[in-house]
């Protein structure tokens, strides 16, 4: 639904820029462009022209670092730096709450969070630089497709479900080895943190690999107020989405870990982070 109560355009193309990840198929979303806030307060023209300036520069320093782009420092670095080349904050719901849980000795940490925007995984990434599951056209794309491959980014075919338990199987197997993996079980993007259930695809990986999973809730504000101008929905272009998100002035992206779930049945972890995320959302308009 739209801000003003009207249905939204349906079928969306999901994050695309944002290496979100498809388990289980490609669902379409009922947002739209029409759930995007309009009356957004929006920068000058000079400011505008000097965040692209700034952005170039930032994606100038992920190409010229190669390989080392992998690093934890560097990745993290780069992410904290698009969004503020962007004039995006960065806000920590839960202050000194890590993403990642244990100290590296055991498996990995399935991170899970609602999806909203492309700004998403960079938000992410400038908390705790971890792997991320991304569709495979992105690792095709210029400039784009080389970042993510150098960030260390795995890749799924999202119109091939018979590819899904090798996928799952790889990605069980990326916990076991200790490190953790980023995904977005909605599998789209949403006007609003509450749409689209997780899916449960992926959490038979956490499952499989006795690995810890965190949900995580990603909320966007303008001034202290909730915002929807970072969203991206529909058949909206990549190049439209970041022009608004450009032009806006005083946007925060709130990033809100959870306690760790454990389990071996992959439908109850998938319900039981969506409840975790559902009530940080809940819990906001109270």
């Amino acid at each position: 639904m739209s801000p003003g109560g009207a249905a939204a355009p349906a079928a969306s193309r999901g994050a695309v820029p944002g290496l979100a990840v498809l388990p289980g198929g490609a669902p379409a979303s009922v947002c739209g462009p029409g759930c995007v806030t309009r009356s957004a307060p929006r920068v000058s023209a000079a400011e505008v022209a000097r965040r692209y300036a700034a952005l170039a520069y930032e994606i100038g320093l992920g190409v010229a670092q190669g390989e080392r782009l992998a690093g934890p420092r560097a990745l993290r670095a780069r992410a904290r730096g698009i969004l503020g080349a962007l004039g995006v904050e960065l806000e920590r719901g839960r202050a000194g709450r890590r993403l990642t849980v244990g100290g590296g000795s055991g498996p990995g940490t399935l991170i899970v969070a609602n999806h909203i925007s492309w700004l998403d995984v960079v938000a992410l990434l400038a908390v705790e630089p971890v792997t991320v599951l991304a569709k495979r056209e992105v690792g095709q794309w210029p400039v784009i497709g080389t970042l993510a491959r150098r960030a260390g980014s795995q890749f799924i075919d999202r119109d091939g479900l018979r590819q899904l338990p090798g996928v799952v199987s790889e990605l069980s197997d990326t916990l076991r080895s200790g490190r953790s993996v980023l995904v977005f079980p909605q599998a789209t993007t949403w006007c609003s943190v509450s749409g689209g259930r997780f899916r449960r695809a992926t959490f038979q990986a956490a499952a499989d690999a006795g690995a810890p999973v965190r949900p995580v809730t990603l909320r966007y504000y303008q001034h202290g107020a909730r915002s929807t101008t970072a969203a991206f929905l529909g058949d909206e272009t990549f190049g439209a989405s970041l022009h608004r998100v450009a032009r806006a002035r005083g946007l925060t992206v709130r990033v809100t870990a959870h306690t760790p779930l454990y389990g071996s049945d992959r439908g109850k972890l998938a319900a039981d982070a969506q409840a975790a995320v559902g009530a940080e959302e809940l819990a906001a308009h109270l």
